[in-house]
Formats: C-alpha cells, sequence, structure tokens
C-alpha cells in the first residue's frame, strides 16, 4: 500500500490541494511504519516543490 500511496503522491504533486487530499488519506490508511517512510518520502518531494509544504501538517498527528 506504501508503494501504490507514493506512486499516487508523484502523480499529483502538481496541485497542492489534490496532494493534501492523497496525504489525508494516505495517513488514515497506512501503518504507523508506513506513515514514518510515507514522511521521508514526502520531505523529498517537498524538497523538489517547495508549495508541497503547506501538506505537512498533516502528517504531525
Amino acid at each position: 500500500m506504501l508503494e501504490y500511496t507514493k506512486t499516487v503522491l508523484k502523480k499529483v504533486s502538481f496541485d497542492t490541494t489534490l496532494f493534501c487530499k492523497e496525504v489525508q488519506k494516505a495517513v488514515s490508511r497506512l501503518l504507523p511504519y508506513e506513515i514514518e517512510e510515507l514522511k521521508i518520502f514526502i520531505h523529498s518531494l517537498v524538497l523538489q516543490n517547495p508549495e508541497l509544504n503547506q501538506c505537512l501538517i498533516y502528517l504531525k498527528a
């Protein structure tokens, strides 16, 4: 499920709103250790697309 989520997030990274929605869905679906891996992945995407930074608030929970 984590790999699928990463694929979806890459595909929607052009749209901040869609990206945030997908991050919310991922956090509700994934296991705790997968969420930790997802955080690392999202941080690398944010380095490439700084506008996605606002979606990090969904990972703080």
